[in-house]
C-alpha cells in the first residue's frame, strides 16, 4: 500500500488495485476533464462549501416565508444541496481511500435492499402516473410532475446500482477456501 503520498498518487494506486480485482474503476476520476485528483479534491471541497451555503441560506429564510409552495420548493432545494455535498464528500473519499472488497453477505444484503426499493419506487411511479391525468389544478400538476421526475430518477439510479451489484465481483468465503486449500491433495476426497 502507498503511504504518505499525494491524494492523486493514492487515488491512482487505489484505482489500479481495485481494477485488478474488478471491484470498480476510478479512472474517470483521475482523468476527469484533464484534472488531476488534487484539483478535483479542491473543486469538490469548494462545491461542498457552496452547497452548505445554499442550505444555510434556505434555512435562514424559511421562517420568514409564509407561502407553503415556495417554502416547500426551497426546502427541497436545500435537501438536494445537502445530498450534493454528501456526494462530493463521497467523491473525495473515492479519490483518497480504497475500500475493502464486499463479502458475499454484504453484497447479498445490498442487492436485497436495492431490489426492494426498486419495487417501492415502481409502485409510487405507477400510482402517480394513474392519478395525474385527473388532476386539473395547474399548481398541483406541477408539484406532482416534480415528484414523478424525482421518483423516475430514483428508479433509474436504483436500477443502475443493482446492475453494478449484479455485475460486481465478490470474493466469497468459498472462494477463499478454494484459493487457499483447493489444491491440497486428498483434502476434498
Amino acid at each position: 500500500m502507498v503511504s504518505n503520498s499525494s491524494p492523486s498518487t493514492s487515488a491512482c494506486w487505489a484505482r489500479n488495485e481495485v481494477s485488478r480485482y474488478n471491484l470498480y474503476n476510478l479512472s474517470f476520476l483521475c482523468s476527469y476533464s484533464g484534472f488531476m485528483s488534487d484539483d478535483l479534491i479542491n473543486f469538490f471541497e469548494d462545491q461542498i462549501e457552496l452547497e452548505n451555503k445554499i442550505v444555510q441560506s434556505v434555512s435562514d429564510a424559511l421562517d420568514s416565508i409564509d407561502n407553503l409552495a415556495v417554502k416547500t420548493a426551497l426546502r427541497g432545494i436545500s435537501l438536494d444541496s445537502s445530498k450534493h455535498a454528501e456526494m462530493y464528500r463521497s467523491a473525495i473519499a473515492l479519490l483518497t481511500s480504497s475500500s475493502a472488497a464486499l463479502n458475499e453477505e454484504q453484497l447479498d444484503l445490498q442487492r436485497k435492499v436495492v431490489e426492494r426499493h426498486i419495487e417501492m419506487e415502481a409502485a409510487v411511479i405507477k400510482q402517480l402516473e394513474a392519478k395525474m391525468p385527473g388532476v386539473e389544478n395547474e399548481k398541483l400538476e406541477l408539484l406532482l410532475q416534480a415528484i414523478l421526475l424525482d421518483e423516475r430518477r430514483h428508479h433509474k439510479l436504483l436500477k443502475t446500482l443493482l446492475e453494478i451489484l449484479v455485475k460486481g465481483e465478490t470474493v466469497t468465503e468459498g472462494d477463499w477456501w478454494d484459493a487457499i486449500w483447493g489444491d491440497v491433495p486428498g483434502l476434498w476426497t
